[in-house]
């Protein structure tokens, strides 16, 4: 009885603490989940400020918003473009590393372009706009490096397996369409479809003659002269003949 209650009591317990571990997890998930929804609306809205401010105001403020959103655009971009070429192409992991060495240097010239866009000193922020400027083309042109080398590289990817698969399908229609191949033409002297040595089993074998109808073809051979005698394929005039083997004897006109 004691025994029982213990089982009962630790799977008591058991149940509980999976509970437990499974409500932490879809806490977790959720959680997780609202952070990436809170995280990308915030993306998108100051994105948006950026645009707007780019477009919308003049001077040092929209030169540094146009220097923001260049900056993020490049940079996520190729945040995008080598995490799904990784999935399918391992050899991008370096690139993948490369790149988070290089997010840093954006990450913080983004903040230090977040904070001179509060910096009531225009002047002095107009003299730091060259180099600004400078630091910005080099990380951007570095992010456009990795992105194009990797959309290069699955390209050049899918363009050869799509040439080995045209080759494989030509192939197999020439295969599928192999009456239209042309045959080459007989030589003279090369043994035909008529001819008694070709390859035997290609067609029914005729039946061998019996022994009175071969003595007497060869008797109505004989009886031609030797320049008449008859080609194998035109055949002797069957008017100047006596009779074949394969022919039937020929009835009386009239029986009784």
């Amino acid at each position: 009885m004691e025994a029982a209650i213990t089982i009962l009591a630790l799977l008591l317990v058991a149940f509980f603490a999976l509970g437990v571990y499974a409500t932490v997890k879809a806490v977790g998930a959720a959680k997780r989940g609202v952070d990436r929804t809170i995280t990308q609306a915030r993306r998108t809205v100051e994105d948006t400020t950026l645009r707007a401010k780019s477009f919308g105001q003049v001077g040092v403020a929209g030169d540094l918003a146009q220097l923001r959103l260049s900056l993020r655009t490049s940079m996520r971009a190729t945040q995008d473009a080598l995490h799904a070429g990784v999935a399918e192409d391992a050899s991008l992991a370096e690139s993948v590393a490369l790149f988070r060495r290089l997010s840093a240097h954006g990450l913080e010239l983004d903040e230090e372009l977040r904070r001179l866009e509060r910096e009531p000193d225009r002047t002095t922020v107009a003299a730091l706009l060259p180099k600004l400027r400078e630091r910005t083309q080099r990380i951007t042109h570095s992010a456009e490096s990795l992105r194009w080398a990797a959309r290069d590289r699955a390209r050049r990817f899918a363009d050869d397996d799509l040439d080995a698969l045209n080759a494989q399908i030509d192939i197999e229609a020439g295969a599928l369409r192999h009456w239209t191949v042309e045959e080459p033409s007989p030589t003279p002297g090369a043994p035909t479809s008529a001819s008694p040595d070709h390859r035997p089993g290609t067609e029914w074998p005729e039946p061998a003659p019996s022994a009175g109808a071969s003595s007497t073809a060869d008797e109505a051979w004989a009886g031609q002269p030797a320049e008449e005698a008859p080609q194998a394929i035109t055949g002797p005039d069957p008017r100047r003949q006596t009779g074949y083997p394969w022919q039937k004897t020929t009835r009386p006109e009239t029986t009784n």
